[in-house]
């Protein structure tokens, strides 16, 4: 597949997958890379956008219901990265409380340090640090997307990160 010549708005698909599916999120990892090196990405963007993407990966397996597929998509200023699932609804939660660690009824010691170990939901907030708030969802008629958004590569250099 040549990412290098997709139009502004053209979407490819990268890995197309069923639930359950064995080495799926290692395909879809690999797919990623791939593309986002053919594309000019190098380092760090690369290894950001596919730990986030895998996080979204993840999430769609584990609330959604599948087919899935991992599909790119140029704009004029940015490579889209989208984790696409058949179930039309958007996770409700509030971006500021994936930021803010709760404490309430904290203590400390061994106790308290298997409970913050055994929480979940830190995933999205991995794919708002990574993205650096560049990701979102969006809807389209039964399929939603999880996206995150790369600024395209200066032609000739590598996008590593900050």
């Amino acid at each position: 597949m040549n990412t290098k010549s997709m139009s502004d708005g053209a979407s490819v698909v990268l890995w197309h997958w069923h639930g359950g599916e064995p080495g799926a999120l290692a395909r879809a990892r690999a797919a990623l890379e791939n593309a986002l090196s053919g594309l000019g990405y190098d380092g760090e963007a690369v290894s950001d956008a596919v730990l986030a993407v895998s996080e979204l990966v993840a999430n769609a397996v584990e609330h959604a219901v599948g087919p899935y597929e991992l599909r790119l998509r140029r704009t004029a200023t940015d490579v889209i990265c989208e984790v696409v699932d058949n179930d039309p609804e958007i996770p409700s939660f509030a971006v500021d409380a994936l930021l803010t660690p709760v404490r309430e009824g904290r203590g400390s010691g061994l106790e308290t340090l298997c409970t913050l170990l055994s929480e979940r939901g830190r995933g999205l907030y991995i794919v708002h640090e990574l993205t650096r708030g560049a990701w979102g969802f969006r809807r389209s008629g039964v399929t939603k997307a999880a996206w995150i958004a790369l600024t395209l590569p200066v032609d000739g250099e590598g996008q590593s990160g900050d």
